[in-house]
C-alpha cells in the first residue's frame, strides 16, 4: 500500500525542489540548478572537527587542522553535508526560521552520506538543544526533527529532550571562541534519569559555525559516561583563514 499512497501524495502534492520551488523526482532533492550551486562538504577536511580545509593546505597529525591539533574537542568528530554559504542558507534559514518543519526529511537526507560511519557505530541520537524560551517563540527544535528524521531513517533511538539548555545564552554569532566558551558555560545539562553511559552518542544539530556548542553538549555527554560523542550537522561554517 505504501506505493499506492506515495503516487496519490506525489500526484496531491508534487516533490520540490529543498530549496527553490521547480519540481523534481522525489522528496529531498535539489533540482539541477540549485544542485550545481550547492556546496557539498568533501575531502579535505578536518578529521576532528570537520571544517573544510584548503587544497594542498597544511595540516596537522591525523589530519586535523591546528586548532584542533592545539585544543582537541571533546567529541571524538564532526561531519557536515554541505558549506555553510548562500545555499545553504537558503535551504536551512527558512527551516530555522520560518516555520518549515516539513524541511526536516530532505535536510536529514543529505545528512545520511557523510553521516553513514557515525550512524552505523551510534547507539542513541540526540539532537542539540534550545533553550525554553527560545523553543516557545520558534514553536519546534529544528535540531530534533532532524534528530527524529534520522533516527527514522536508520531505526536509531532518539531522545529529543535528553539535553536541556538551563541558561539563555546570547546567539553566538560574531562572539569570539573565549567569549562563546564564557557564554555556554554551565548552559547545558543532562536531564536527570537519561542515561548514557557506555553508549556511543551522536549529536545532531543544523549548522556547526565554531563547534563551541557541540564541544560543551559532549562535554556534559562525556562527564555522564557516553563512550564516545560524534556530531553530525546539515552544514558547517568553513575557516574564513581558508577562504
Amino acid at each position: 500500500m505504501k506505493p499506492l499512497f506515495a503516487r496519490i501524495r506525489d500526484t496531491l502534492l508534487p516533490p520540490h525542489c529543498l530549496v527553490c520551488d521547480a519540481a523534481v523526482g522525489d522528496d529531498g532533492q535539489f533540482c539541477l540548478a540549485c544542485f550545481r550551486q550547492a556546496s557539498f562538504v568533501s575531502a579535505p577536511f578536518c578529521a576532528r572537527c570537520g571544517v573544510p580545509l584548503p587544497y594542498g593546505g597544511a595540516v596537522g597529525a591525523g589530519g586535523r587542522c591546528a586548532r584542533c591539533d592545539l585544543v582537541p574537542p571533546a567529541f571524538t568528530q564532526a561531519r557536515a553535508a554541505l558549506r555553510y554559504d548562500e545555499t545553504a542558507k537558503r535551504l536551512i534559514l527558512p527551516f530555522k526560521y520560518a516555520d518549515r518543519p516539513e524541511a526536516a526529511r530532505g535536510i536529514a537526507r543529505l545528512m545520511l552520506r557523510p553521516g553513514a560511519d557515525m550512524l552505523a557505530a551510534a547507539q542513541m541520537l540526540l539532537p542539540v538543544p534550545l533553550h525554553p524560551a527560545r523553543l516557545r517563540a520558534r514553536r519546534y527544535n529544528q535540531s530534533a526533527l532532524l534528530a527524529r528524521e534520522l533516527a527514522r531513517m536508520e531505526r536509531l533511538p532518539c531522545l529529543p529532550d535528553a539535553l536541556i539548555r538551563r541558561k539563555a545564552t546570547v546567539p553566538l554569532a560574531g562572539l569570539g571562541l573565549a567569549a562563546r566558551q564564557a557564554e555556554l558555560h554551565d548552559a547545558i545539562a543532562l536531564r536527570p534519569g537519561v542515561e548514557v553511559r557506555g553508549r556511543r552518542v551522536l549529536l545532531i544539530d543544523d549548522v556547526m559555525t565554531s563547534g563551541t556548542t557541540a564541544d560543551a553538549c559532549a562535554e556534559v555527554l562525556l562527564a555522564a559516561g557516553a563512550a564516545r560523542v560524534d556530531v553530525l550537522v546539515a552544514a558547517r561554517v568553513a575557516d574564513p583563514r581558508f577562504e
